[in-house]
This record gives structure tokens, sequence and C-alpha cells, in this order.
């Protein structure tokens, strides 16, 4: 069995959302899940001490809804719950990583957020600026699926190199038996005074040379694919590829990150707008862990 992965529960549809979508990597993974509720050291502000009594009976009632949550994990699948206080949501899920040595942190998307898609809160945005695992980022109303994952799509940037990236999309695709897609965007949201198609062709040939050498350093033993997707913008350009229920996307953090840290590029913060399936943010550089 491979590292638990950590789950950031709530009890909203985004709990609900953030379950399904680790229990289906779990199952791909033949791992455990931990199913993590943060209890607020803050719960009543931070003028008046928080009275033992009432700090009892939000763990109690955070107790309860692990007890509940834990039914949702399909049979099978080793899960264990637990209460962890901490000054924000954020920390207390990167704290339960480092405690159970986790490969991934899951969490769902901010409230009110369109179904079938993604929305980064306030949470999403502390733990992609401060954990050094990689968190998987569930589409509001994903609870529903059930699909076991059968392709990993690996969204590769402009620069030639993205060894971390790619060694996430291996090993996922090698555990689990899962296709492995190479994905290159080519987006041209210029001035109608500019040559458009010069720029796209010369976009499209350094998309081409960059999937070409993603492609020599993988294993032979990687069922692999390498596309293009052109569009007029880079949302345009992922609505025009076609996703699958079975689908999970891996995109590698921005050059801005600190070293093994996360933080969100700008062409991957797009992708988000109209992506349908989950995202896997990778650290920087590796985790001392790995």
């Amino acid at each position: 069995m491979t590292r638990p992965i950590v789950v950031g529960y709530t009890a909203t549809p985004a709990g609900a959302d953030a379950i399904a979508v680790a229990s289906r990597l779990a199952a791909a993974l033949s791992t455990s899940l931990e199913l993590i509720m943060v209890a607020p050291l803050t719960a009543r502000g931070g003028v008046v001490p928080p009275l033992d009594g009432y700090t009892d009976h939000i763990r109690e009632q955070s107790r309860q809804w692990l007890r509940e949550a834990s039914a949702f994990v399909p049979e099978g699948i080793p899960t264990a719950a637990h209460v962890r206080p901490a000054e924000s949501f954020a920390e207390g899920l990167s704290n339960a990583a480092a405690e159970f040595g986790a490969s991934h942190i899951v969490i769902g998307a901010a409230n009110s957020g369109t179904f079938g898609r993604h929305r980064l809160g306030s949470v999403a945005n502390d733990l992609l600026h401060s954990s050094d695992v990689p968190v998987v980022l569930a589409p509001a109303g994903y609870a529903g699926v059930t699909t076991p994952i059968t392709r990993f799509t690996a969204a590769l940037g402009e620069r030639i190199g993205a060894d971390v990236l790619l060694d996430e999309a291996v090993g996922l695709a090698k555990a689990t038996g899962a296709e492995l897609r190479l994905l290159s965007l080519v987006a041209i949201d210029m001035p109608a005074s500019l040559d458009t198609q010069a720029l796209h062709l010369a976009g499209t040939s350094h998309a081409d040379e960059i999937l070409q050498q993603a492609q020599q350093a993988l294993p032979a033993d990687v069922k692999t694919e390498a596309i293009i997707a052109s569009g007029s913008s880079v949302e345009d350009a992922v609505a025009r590829l076609d996703w699958s229920d079975g689908e999970v996307v891996i995109v590698g953090s921005s050059r801005l990150a600190q070293p093994r840290r996360l933080f969100l590029g700008s062409t991957a913060s797009k992708m988000l707008r109209v992506l349908p399936v989950p995202m896997i943010v990778v650290p920087r550089t590796r985790n001392e862990r790995n």
C-alpha cells in the first residue's frame, strides 16, 4: 500500500465532493484515506478565550460529522477520521499530511461553486501557498461520480523541464494502470493588428518541441499520447478538449513558487475556470519525504 491520502472534510457538499475524488484516487492506488476535520483554535474569536465546554462541543460535533462522512467512502478503502485543532484549515491539513506522511491532500470547491466546475476560496488559496505535497482540487458536484480513474492528463507549460510534474504523472499512471496524456496549450489572445497566424504556427512548433522532449523522457511501459490544444484563449483551448469522467489533470506549480511549495500559475488558474474534472497541483520541487 502506498502512502495515505488526506481529505479535508467539511459538512457541506464540497466535503462530499472531496471524499468522492479521494476515494477514487485511493481505490486506484490501493491506499487508505485519512479524513480530517479542522477545529479552529480561535473558534470564538481572539478577544475572549474559548470556553472548555464550547470547545468540547465543537469537537464532538466534528466527530459526529466525520462518522457520517465515513459512510460516503466505498467499501474496501481503509479509512480513519480525525479532528485536528489548528489556527486555520490549511494549517490543520498541512500538519495532518506531515503526521501521516500523506501523498496528497484533497479538498472541495469553495461554497457556491458552479456545478462541475472549480472555485478557489480562501482555504484552497492558503493551501496552494503552503502545502509541500500535491493538492487535489475536486470540482463542485463531483460527489456522484464513481467512474474509476482511467487517464491522467499532464498539462505542460511553455518551458522545457517539467521533471517533477512528469515524475508525478508517470508515477500515478504506473501505479494505477491508467493512461497518460501529455497536453500543451497554444492560446492566441492578441490584438487584431498582429499576425496571429504566424504567432500560432510558432507557438504550435514550440509546443510540439516540448511534447517531443517530454515523451523522450518517459519510460516505455507507460501508455502515452501527446496532444496540442489550441484556441483563442486558454479557456477556449481547454473547453475544446474531450474530458472523461475517469480523467484527472496534473499541473505543476508556477516558477514563482518557493522550493517544495505550491503556487498556482496563471495558465492553471485559467484552466480551472472551465475544467470539469479534478486537478492535482504538484509542488515546484520534490518533497524531501518522497
